[in-house]
């Protein structure tokens, strides 16, 4: 809903990407993605920086540029922005990252597919060999909660491809926003005999309890940070914790901690340090405990010397997007003068 019909609008751009390597997952997902590109008002993309939005859990970036009831989508925000002059023309794109277990933390994977890397190669080339935009030290990265969890990991470990990141209510310290929710996942297991089953379920529908998507996401999880190797697991998926007693196992829960950012920034303080632009913020009441993580990383990387924006919010995680009234022009704007 366009809250100033006198805005002109951008203008949305659909491509339909067939990728060389998304097919190479284990959850059966399609290598055929759309990639939505917004270009400003009277430009034609050509020149000017490019940021991509990664979405959370249960949403692909598409999404993002949907109608929306008492509120703008993004499409309509940029229009604003550019209009007020409070962002200077970009281009953004919008690339559907969505898989069969509800969503991506945009790392590569065995089971959920390579997503880091057709991001920063086929993705990239795509969208700037049609619009002629970004291009090295022109790119930034941005999402919020499994978003946000990738926009940091990206600005960590692919700073030599994206100049700048915002990361908002991204997911880190994973002891406080996910062994939470091991005993529910635990019972999902039960009552449905199997996580096989519990999925399985959950797609037949017709429909599905809410808690349900936090039991699905805890699979996903699973299935990005310590995907079982044996081609015989259903989705590659096992827990970091014994089904029976809850007990951690501690070899499997490393390999999760070791993708936390929270840890992951003690040997990328150089790489964070490069860019031209670095924004991480969390809301002060965010009910999955986003935001005592969001602390720890600000307080390491104010340790280590990184120059960075960090920003608390009274607020929790849900419907927050009015907080990239204040990132985007960040970004957009180290990227032009950083």
């Amino acid at each position: 809903m366009r809250a100033r019909l006198d805005i002109p609008a951008g203008e949305l751009h659909r491509i339909s990407h067939r990728s060389e390597i998304l097919g190479q997952n284990r959850l059966g997902d399609t290598a055929t993605r759309e990639i939505v590109v917004y270009t400003p008002h009277g430009h034609d993309g050509s020149g000017l920086p490019l940021l991509v939005d990664i979405v959370g859990f249960t949403a692909g970036g598409p999404a993002h540029v949907n109608w929306k009831n008492f509120g703008e989508n993004v499409p309509e925000r940029l229009d604003r922005l550019i209009h007020d002059g409070e962002l200077p023309p970009v281009v953004v794109a919008f690339p559907d990252c969505f898989t069969r277990l509800g969503g991506n933390q945009y790392i590569d994977s065995q089971v959920m597919g390579p997503w880091a890397t057709w991001l920063t190669t086929e993705m990239l080339e795509e969208v700037e060999g049609q619009f002629k935009c970004g291009g090295p030290g022109q790119r930034a990265i941005f999402g919020k909660s499994s978003g946000g969890y990738g926009a940091i990991v990206h600005a960590m470990q692919h700073a030599d491809v994206w100049s700048a990141a915002a990361c908002h209510s991204g997911d880190m310290a994973f002891e406080l926003c996910y062994l939470p929710e091991m005993p529910s996942a635990l019972r999902a297991i039960a009552k449905a005999g199997s996580i096989e089953a519990f999925v399985t379920d959950f797609e037949q529908g017709p429909k599905y309890p809410g808690n349900s998507l936090h039991d699905l996401m805890t699979f996903a999880m699973a299935a990005t940070y310590d995907p079982d190797p044996d081609p015989e697991v259903f989705c590659g998926i096992r827990l970091p914790v014994d089904l029976e007693t809850c007990e951690l196992i501690e070899d499997r829960w490393a390999a999760w901690l070791a993708w936390d950012p929270v840890r992951m920034v003690e040997q990328y303080h150089e790489a964070l340090a490069s860019l031209k632009g670095l924004w991480i913020e969390c809301g002060s009441v965010d009910q999955y405990n986003l935001v005592y993580g969001a602390r720890q990383l600000n307080r390491k990387l104010d340790a280590a010397g990184v120059d960075h924006v960090y920003r608390e919010f009274n607020d929790n995680h849900s419907s927050i997007d009015y907080r990239l009234d204040e990132s985007l022009p960040f970004l957009a704007n180290r990227l032009l003068n950083g």
